[in-house]
């Protein structure tokens, strides 16, 4: 919804507001805030709330380490699970310098660029966000371990499926907080989850993305397990995706839609060192449904883009290779500039590979070019990347070539 700051004051004095935290992350998408009092608030929507840069990865060194948060009234929501009396709000807070100049290294402001671009050329791109997460056992003193919480299977029902309840709660959490979940099931290892979003734009999906992941790991505590979203929590299981749903508008051009998904597949490999920035996430790529070679196919899900069987508003791509440890926003930004340099180059799409890669034969194989096997790998096609160079700013490039 869409709030005004006399709005937002009126709001803390009827609800009983005391904290609200101001949400950010930093270049790796790891979530971080500052809580402040509601007094506090119009010093931070003038000014910003000063915080300690150089303790945030990614985000420079102690010589110019002064940077603001600056909370974006829109993004107002209430922490349901958080007391009703002394209530607790979120607010997502952009990033910037003290002369009040978006900071460059912001993934947010990365993201707002990249719909920028996309507007300046007739184009709007919405996300739907599909991620997986395990949910372990803890141990008797609360800490977790690697235990599933059942041996259930894709789509399996209770008792069998023990995260039924998880589940429900993180929905009806999340429906409390404005955000508008799809549908959820048990995946395929034990223990192994998946919630999905309805489509949004791209900063507001990218948002979800984030407090999805906050909402699933508080409700899942409470619930006495640990959820996990690393990219291969089990070695002998299936590793957590993060399926990446994208469309635009307008829509009603064909070889517009091909030229975006020939753009991705153009620049994936550069790319997936930050839809993948884990050592974990090379055990996962190539293995039990997930992507390894640079393909595309309608409907099959053994290929890094999948065009599913959908029509109108509903049509769109999949893109299966990243995983939950990427930064949605850069993620999200670097999709966008791909579709976009797709579309202006007139990039045109290969044949679809209408087969299963997953049992084909090594010569048929090695007429795809393959994702980076290792982290290293990513890590060198991304620096010698010219793309990447162009759309990410060199701190960000370094941070993640350096690793976390």
């Amino acid at each position: 919804m869409k709030y005004e700051v006399d709005e937002i004051m009126q709001y803390m004095q009827e609800e009983d507001v005391k904290f609200i935290r101001l949400a950010f992350c930093d270049v790796f998408g790891k979530r971080k805030n500052i809580s402040v009092m509601p007094d506090e608030l119009p010093r931070a929507f003038r000014h910003g709330i000063a915080f300690d840069a150089s303790a945030i990865a990614g985000f420079g060194n102690e010589t110019r380490s002064d940077l603001f948060l600056r909370p974006e009234p829109e993004t107002l929501t209430s922490l349901p699970w958080r007391p009703e009396h002394g209530r607790v709000v979120r607010m997502v807070s952009g990033i910037t310098r003290p002369d009040g100049s978006p900071f460059e290294l912001d993934p947010r402001y990365i993201l707002k660029r990249a719909m920028e671009r996309a507007k300046e050329m007739g184009y709007g791109f919405f996300f739907g966000a599909e991620q997986e997460f395990y949910l372990f056992r803890l141990d008797e003193n609360g800490l977790p371990t690697k235990v599933p919480c059942d041996a259930a299977g894709y789509m399996d029902i209770a008792p069998a499926d023990r995260g039924e309840n998880v589940r429900r709660d993180v929905c009806l959490t999340l429906e409390q907080m404005g955000v508008r979940p799809e549908s959820s099931h048990h995946e395929e290892g034990p223990g192994q989850n998946e919630i999905d979003f309805r489509y949004a734009d791209a900063l507001t999906a990218a948002d979800q993305a984030i407090i999805f992941q906050t909402v699933v790991e508080t409700v899942a505590h409470l619930g006495g397990y640990h959820a996990d979203f690393s990219a291969k929590p089990l070695d002998n299981a299936p590793g957590n995706g993060f399926h990446i749903n994208m469309s635009v508008q307008p829509a009603e051009n064909d070889a517009v839609f091909e030229s975006i998904i020939a753009g991705i597949l153009d620049k994936v490999p550069a790319m997936t060192l930050f839809l993948n920035p884990t050592e974990s996430s090379y055990r996962r790529l190539g293995q039990q449904k997930a992507p390894g070679y640079v393909s595309w196919s309608r409907e099959n899900r053994s290929q890094l883009i999948r065009i599913p069987a959908a029509v109108g508003e509903y049509r769109r791509m999949e893109l299966r290779s990243p995983d939950p440890s990427a930064n949605p926003y850069i993620a999200f930004a670097l999709m966008i500039h791909a579709a976009l340099d797709g579309i202006a180059e007139g990039t045109a799409l290969p044949a679809a590979a209408d087969l299963n890669l997953f049992t084909a034969d090594e010569e048929t194989l090695s007429r795809y070019r393959k994702l980076p096997q290792s982290l290293d790998e990513a890590r060198q096609a991304a620096s010698d990347s010219a793309f990447i160079r162009a759309h990410l700013p060199a701190a960000v490039i370094d941070a993640y070539c350096a690793g976390n």
